[in-house]
C-alpha cells in the first residue's frame, strides 16, 4: 500500500497518461480530494458591536488614550481607558488595543470597530466591549437593581448599620442580616457603591451603578438558601422561578 503522498503522485501520473482513454465523467474519481469549507456563506459580522452607543445628555463619555510603551521588547500592549460619569457615579473600563472608538459628532453616538473583523477573538470582544460600555452608561444614569424574594417560614432580611460577626471593610459600611433557617444570623457586608433596602421583610432591594457588583452580591446572598424543588423555599433573584417536584414516596 502506498502512503498518501505517493498515492496522490501515482494518481496524477495515471490521470496524465490515460486521460485520453478515461471518460470525462470518471476523471473526478481519480483526482485528489479537495478540502471544502463547512459553510460557503460569508461570516456574519457583529450586530451588537456595530450599533452606536446611546449616551444621555447628563452622561459624560471620555476616552483616555493609552500611555506610551515602556520598551520595544514589551509584549503587553497598552490599553486605552473609557471614563463614564453621570449623576449616580463614575465608572471606568479598559478597552482592548484592537478596539477603536469613533466619536464622530455626525454619528448618533460613539461607534466601536475592530482592526481585523475576521479574527474570532476580536469579533467576540467587539460585542462584549460594546455591551459593557452600554451597561456602564445605563448604570451611571439610571442605575441597576436586583430584587431578592425570601420564600420560607420565618425567612426575613434587614439592613443593619453594624454587625457582630463581620468587620467593616470601609467607613460607614452597612450589613445585610438574613434569617433563613440557621441557628445564627447571616451577616453580609454591602459592597461600596451598592445601596440595600427592605421594602418588605421578605423583599431585599439592591441598587448600584455597576451591574456586575450588584448581581454578584445578589448571588452571594442567594447561595445561603438556594431554591429547592420540593417545597419551593429559598432566595429567588428577580424573576427567577423553579419547577416543583413531587415528593419521593418509598
Amino acid at each position: 500500500m502506498f502512503n498518501p503522498a505517493r498515492r496522490r503522485c501515482v494518481q496524477s501520473v495515471a490521470v496524465a497518461n490515460s486521460s485520453a482513454s478515461i471518460p470525462s465523467f470518471l476523471l473526478p474519481a481519480f483526482l485528489a480530494p479537495t478540502v471544502r469549507s463547512f459553510a460557503t456563506t460569508s461570516p456574519c459580522l457583529s450586530k451588537i458591536g456595530g450599533a452606536p452607543l446611546s449616551i444621555p445628555p447628563e452622561v459624560t463619555f471620555k476616552v483616555i488614550p493609552p500611555p506610551p510603551a515602556r520598551g520595544r521588547g514589551s509584549r503587553i500592549q497598552p490599553m486605552s481607558t473609557v471614563q463614564v460619569k453621570g449623576p449616580l457615579g463614575e465608572l471606568s473600563m479598559q478597552i482592548p488595543p484592537y478596539v477603536n472608538i469613533d466619536q464622530d459628532p455626525s454619528l448618533s453616538g460613539p461607534t466601536l470597530t475592530v482592526q481585523d473583523s475576521s479574527d474570532a477573538k476580536q469579533r467576540a470582544m467587539w460585542g462584549t466591549t460594546r455591551a459593557y460600555l452600554q451597561s456602564h452608561i445605563l448604570g451611571v444614569s439610571e442605575g441597576h437593581s436586583a430584587i431578592l424574594r425570601l420564600v420560607g417560614v420565618g425567612y426575613r432580611a434587614t439592613v443593619e448599620p453594624t454587625a457582630t460577626t463581620v468587620e467593616p471593610e470601609y467607613e460607614g459600611q452597612q450589613f445585610v442580616n438574613l434569617k433563613v433557617g440557621y441557628s445564627h444570623p447571616i451577616e453580609l457586608g454591602i459592597p461600596k457603591g451598592v445601596k440595600a433596602s427592605t421594602p418588605q421583610p421578605t423583599r431585599l432591594l439592591l441598587e448600584g451603578p455597576e451591574k456586575e457588583v450588584v448581581m454578584q452580591f445578589a448571588a452571594n446572598i442567594r447561595k445561603w438558601r438556594r431554591p429547592e424543588p420540593y417545597k419551593g423555599k429559598g432566595i429567588f433573584v428577580n424573576g427567577e422561578t423553579i419547577k416543583l417536584k413531587s415528593k419521593k414516596i418509598k
